[in-house]
């Protein structure tokens, strides 16, 4: 087969972390989150490191920009399977550091743009997720077909993220629709003509249900600042774990009406006509029950109505006056219901108390952001100096973690998003007397260029005795690394002994 790259790449930086030529024919797409808002450079200069041990084939930086680290005719070291490296264009994408690792959108969007022209490359017309290891691992793809899998399956990882992992089925359906394919299979994925289907809620346990989608709560908070908690809570309430017969037959998961508040508010993600007739219970002032037949709103997918629901929260007036003023931003889950309530979203008189019970019985607000209301993160940077990106040990939302590390760095200094220093660390190098002798009694005892495994090797220290003339901490030692007489290197004094 002859190979070729993407026109879409705008940075090159080929590493040497790679098995050369592939043995299989490509009929994978493996994205990754690299756990990072990083530039297509510095990724590159990761790659570049032989004690990296790792590549990928593209990768797409926080501004969407398209690197090549390897050729698409070379099997990159991305997935920890070699069978699926084989076979897979593997894609490391910037995302946030902490779970759900969602990216920007104009990763994503790059992401499906990418994906698209793998496949146009490659012969493919049709992007298939299945949502399911053994399915996707047990299938073997027609010729005009391309899998898509992820690197959980074969490590324990959560990558791509639980943000990446709910937008699987609908990467997918977005790249088939955009080669003029069929579709993507629903199977056990819920990937259908859009996003994720409510029908793949069906059969699961109520738990099952809050792992399944979670995350898209908790970007969507990211997004509107609406507690991921709460809506949760309102999902599981409104649609019954997403299986009730509006949720099942419309995707709507969340009893939204075609007509609400006059619909005057904007971002709107219905369609504007799509609806499911259904009969419905309401509940009257005076506790009384009264059975009404009413139009609903019908969704492509989950994701829809999410989208649709916060809008409606962020949007809905009363006149001139916003329905749910201060819900928006509010960190307090109590709080957030009852603006809910008191909103007119809910005729039932309990309604505030059964939301609250759910949240508390599942433990929802594990899945709300750190950060909400749509601000800008302000990042703590633990660097030696801000120009020298390249030493940063860490970025942090919260100042004390950052100061935590810096403590646990000496010589590194906490720097705010304008590059203003706000902590230098008060931790000193440990005194020892030098020098000193050590025995190394093992074969296989690394020398490294610096102190810590984050410099590269040179090469096996034979058994033997010798003088360390400096000692220094550093990453992987507890005891430090104790520099060699001879001028070769450093090695880890956790491995000798004393003499």
């Amino acid at each position: 087969m002859s190979y070729t790259n993407s026109s879409m790449v705008v940075y090159k930086k080929l590493s040497p972390n790679h098995s050369g030529q592939r043995t299989h024919s490509i009929d994978r797409i493996t994205p990754h989150c690299v756990v990072g808002q990083c530039t297509a450079e510095g990724l590159g200069e990761w790659f570049e490191k032989q004690s990296t041990q790792a590549s990928s084939n593209y990768g797409i930086d926080r501004d969407g920009r398209v690197a090549l680290y390897v050729e698409e005719k070379n099997r990159s070291w991305c997935s920890s399977s070699n069978a699926n490296d084989q076979r897979a264009i593997t894609i490391e994408c910037a995302s946030d550091t902490t779970e759900p690792y969602a990216f920007r959108d104009v990763v994503y969007q790059t992401l499906i743009k990418l994906c698209i022209d793998i496949c146009k490359r490659n012969g493919k017309n049709k992007l298939i997720w299945f949502g399911d290891k053994d399915k996707t691992l047990n299938y073997s793809p027609k010729s005009g077909e391309m899998l898509l899998t992820v690197h959980r399956w074969f490590a324990n990882k959560s990558c791509p993220g639980n943000w990446m992992y709910a937008r699987m089925g609908d990467l997918a359906s977005k790249v088939t629709a955009a080669l003029g394919g069929s579709g993507s299979s629903d199977g056990d994925g819920g990937s259908t003509s859009k996003g994720t289907q409510a029908s793949v809620l069906k059969d699961l346990s109520e738990a099952d249900v809050i792992k399944k989608v979670g995350a898209l709560f908790t970007a969507d908070q990211k997004k509107s600042g609406i507690l991921a908690s709460v809506s949760l809570a309102q999902f599981i309430l409104e649609s019954g774990y997403g299986k009730s017969e509006l949720a099942q037959n419309a995707n709507n998961i969340f009893g939204m009406k075609c007509s609400l508040s006059g619909n005057t508010w904007s971002g709107s993600s219905w369609d504007g006509k799509s609806k499911y007739t259904k009969k419905t219970q309401e509940q009257n002032p005076d506790g009384s029950m009264v059975t009404i037949t009413a139009d609903f709103r019908k969704y492509p997918c989950i994701e829809d109505s999410i989208a649709d629901h916060s809008a409606y929260l962020l949007g809905a007036k009363n006149g001139s006056k916003l329905r749910y003023a201060g819900l928006k931003g509010c960190t307090d889950y109590k709080k957030a219901v009852q603006i809910i309530k008191d909103g007119g979203y809910a005729t039932s008189l309990t309604y505030v108390e059964k939301l609250i019970s759910i949240i508390e019985r599942w433990n929802l607000t594990q899945y709300d952001a750190k950060d909400s209301g749509g601000d800008v993160i302000r990042w703590y940077r633990v660097r030696k100096s801000w120009a020298d990106a390249k030493s940063q040990k860490g970025a942090y939302k919260i100042l004390d973690n950052a100061k935590k590390c810096a403590d646990q760095n000496p010589g590194y200094k906490v720097f705010d998003a304008d590059g203003k220093v706000v902590y230098e660390s008060k931790a000193a190098e440990p005194v020892v007397k030098v020098p000193f002798l050590v025995k190394v009694s093992i074969s296989d005892l690394n020398i490294r260029k610096g102190p810590g495994t984050d410099y590269d090797r040179v090469q096996f220290i034979p058994i033997g005795v010798y003088t360390i003339m400096e000692v220094r901490s550093g990453k992987g030692s507890s005891a430090g690394w104790g520099r060699l007489k001879s001028g070769v290197g450093w090695i880890n004094l956790d491995y000798v002994r004393k003499l």
